[in-house]
Order: C-alpha cells, then sequence, then structure tokens
C-alpha cells in the first residue's frame, strides 16, 4: 500500500486546513488509520486515529475538539479537518496504516508499517 498526503500548507492563526491522506495498492476499510505531526526538533506526536472498520475516532491530548478525523471508503481516503489553528500546530504532518495493532499501541508511532510522506502545515501568528 502507498499513502500520500497532501493538503498542507501557510496559513494564519485562527484558520482551517484539511489534509487528505489518499491510498492506492488496496482498501483501506479495515485498517487503522492515524495522522501523526513532527515539529522540528520534536519526536513525532500522536495527533488523530480511525481504528480499523469500526468508525471510532481518537485524538491526541492537545486537540481538544479541533481537529476531525474522517474516513471515505469509497475514495479510499483519510481525511483530517483541522480548526482554529495555532503557531504550535506547525510540523509535518504524516498519515500512518497498520492492520495488526493492539489497541493500546495506537498512540505509538513505531507500531504503523506504512507511512506517507508528509505534508508542511505552518500556522502564523
Amino acid at each position: 500500500v502507498q499513502l500520500q498526503a497532501s493538503g498542507g500548507g501557510l496559513v494564519q492563526a485562527g484558520d482551517s486546513l484539511r489534509l487528505s491522506c489518499a491510498a492506492s495498492g488496496r482498501s483501506l476499510r479495515m485498517s487503522t488509520i492515524a495522522w501523526f505531526r513532527q515539529a522540528p526538533g520534536k519526536q513525532r506526536e500522536f495527533v488523530a486515529a480511525t481504528w480499523r472498520s469500526t468508525g471510532r475516532t481518537y485524538y491526541g491530548d492537545f486537540v481538544k475538539g479541533r481537529f476531525t478525523i474522517s474516513r471515505d471508503n469509497a475514495q479510499n481516503a483519510v481525511y483530517l479537518q483541522m480548526s482554529s489553528l495555532k503557531p504550535e500546530d506547525t510540523a509535518v504532518y504524516y498519515c500512518a496504516l497498520d492492520d495488526h495493532l493492539i489497541f493500546s499501541s495506537m498512540r505509538q508511532a513505531g507500531e504503523y508499517d506504512y507511512w506517507g510522506q508528509g505534508t508542511l502545515v505552518t500556522v502564523s501568528s
């Protein structure tokens, strides 16, 4: 499977942005798909995930209702709608996929087998 992340850009604080993660090679339907982010000099951080085919979604503590992850099985894609963006949200955002995660590992970047190339989000103050 190949993942292609897109949608990043330069926005102002308070703006919204939607990131896309398109998959090719196989269906995403049964997989856990997550978004992580990595700011310069920092570790990769869990942002959000949609768990297998359940439709359930999970978020990092810092999200506080500002982001929404969604899945479109017909388009074989996952999206991250971000609103009320802050300068501290500036990072490269990556989508990741795994089929064999245990639930307790969902927030651990090292547990994901497949990664997109990342898309840069820059939020100016």
